[in-house]
């Protein structure tokens, strides 16, 4: 070969035009959706909406949501779509969807507007699905972060329907119904602590009892995934039976038990998990998570990304296009 064509062979072979093309990573399982039909159509001034619903013996549901979201997916079809459950929420609830990214105007009361993504700013909403349960004044009584299955989601019904927000919290009502759904197991990553006063680095609580109907799953779809043991590692972790009435002290060094640490922290849901670092809660997962959210979520803390972004919607966002620019595939499935 001549030095001319071999010098044209290596110009060929590592010219850009010739570059092999970037692979750009893929979601896997996040698909586009429709809402039920027999959702009501708004004219979104919401104190009408609530007067409306008064006179129909209803509470209004707010079904905040996002374009291709993989946890409004699900929950549709699982609660939503067909069966009991559909009918229990048209005879019970007027159903509004709201877009948290969405520009649409909406009339809050006789003093507040706002659009739609500035009023999930307002009602503190980081997770979707979120439902936003009001009562017959049109007052906020119950806000439901994330997926819930059918079971557990048939709690937050009947405790909304019949009123029982004026008596207790979510998991005391849940804990009234005497079901033992699940026994707490081990974990490799869980470790016994009774005195958190003295942990500055990342500490991962996770709230557990018998009566969670997403425990078993959590620990065998996300706890046990490979991803998140390898975040986990980077974590004191803590499993709390939060019906426990056994002392310990809290991270404030106030003595308490789980039960009422979890009622102080206001964790309504189970399996909850609440994320520490420096000794301060820095964010928590009080609703369900894919394996990739939720390792997400670890190192949102253990990294100290939250120093750089206030919240972790909008570490995610930035995470996400990284990762995808990287040609990395990012699975939502279970």
């Amino acid at each position: 070969m001549t030095k001319y064509c071999l010098f044209l062979f290596i110009f060929i072979l590592f010219s850009p035009a010739f570059a092999a093309e970037k692979v750009h990573g893929k979601i896997i399982g996040e698909d586009a959706y429709t809402l039920p039909t027999w959702f009501k159509e708004s004219f979104l001034e919401i104190q009408e909406e609530v007067k409306e619903a008064k006179s129909n013996k209803k509470h209004v549901m707010l079904f905040m949501h996002i374009d291709r979201c993989p946890y409004c997916t699900r929950m549709l079809d699982e609660n939503f779509r067909s069966g009991d459950r559909q009918q229990y929420i048209e005879n019970h609830f007027d159903v509004i969807a709201l877009n948290i990214r969405g520009d649409r105007e909406i009339l809050w009361d006789e003093n507040s507007s706002y659009s739609e993504k500035t009023l999930a700013t307002e009602l503190n909403v980081h997770f979707t699905p979120t439902l936003i349960f009001l009562n017959t004044d049109g007052k906020k009584v119950f806000q439901m972060n994330g997926y819930r299955n059918p079971a557990a989601f048939k709690h937050v019904l009947n405790y909304v329907n019949d009123k029982q927000y004026l008596n207790m919290k979510l998991v005391d009502y849940v804990s009234q119904q005497d079901e033992s759904l699940y026994t707490l197991k081990p974990h490799p990553q869980y470790q016994d602590v009774k005195d958190f006063s003295k942990f500055n680095g990342p500490l991962a609580i996770i709230f557990e009892d018998k009566s969670c109907a997403d425990c078993d799953e959590f620990r065998k779809e996300v706890l046990m995934h490979r991803d998140v043991l390898t975040e986990m590692q980077k974590f004191t972790v803590v499993r709390l039976d939060a019906l426990s009435t056994k002392p310990l002290i809290d991270v404030d060094g106030n003595k308490t038990t789980a039960r009422d640490w979890a009622g102080h922290l206001n964790l309504d849901y189970r399996p909850g998990t609440v994320l520490f670092n420096e000794g301060n809660e820095i964010t928590r997962a009080d609703g369900r998570l894919y394996h990739f959210h939720y390792k997400e979520l670890l190192r949102y803390v253990s990294g100290g990304y939250y120093q750089q972004y206030p919240t972790y919607l909008k570490y995610l966002g930035i995470r996400q296009k990284q990762l995808l620019d990287a040609g990395v595939d990012i699975d939502f499935s279970m």
